[in-house]
């Protein structure tokens, strides 16, 4: 193996295991905010949610994007990826809320490195 690959396995491992971390934190910070978890990490046909998360009637989806600075990480959330959360969480109420009972919105939370959080609600709202 030569050393190109072997670096980009150890920065995407390294990613990877920030990536878990921050999960970890925000779902901890969520959870002492009152809300319950409901899933993290769902695998959908189209791609994966970080958290789903529901404070009485409002089910919300979470995109985690742990970064050195909080602009960079909300900014890093790109068209495509709204998309594919977007129909993820439809996939994941069709399953899960199939009366239609839950209002939806779509979170954006940053986390730096040393653990700091910010969460934008409702962040892809069209105004």
């Amino acid at each position: 193996m030569t050393k190109a690959p072997a670096l980009r396995i150890a920065r995407g491992q390294a990613a990877f295991s920030r990536g878990l971390w921050a999960e970890s934190r925000v779902a901890d910070a969520l959870r002492r905010e009152g809300w319950t978890i409901r899933a993290q990490r769902v695998r959908t046909v189209c791609g994966e949610i970080d958290l789903v998360a529901q404070y009485r009637q409002t089910v919300a989806f979470i995109e985690i994007k742990a970064r050195a600075d909080f602009a960079l990480a909300a900014e890093s959330v790109s068209p495509r990826q709204i998309r594919r959360i977007t129909e993820g969480a439809a996939l994941w109420l069709a399953e899960h809320d199939p009366g239609c009972t839950l209002s939806a919105r779509f979170d954006i939370v940053t986390v730096n490195k040393k653990g700091a959080m910010r969460r934008i609600a409702d962040a892809f709202r069209q105004t």
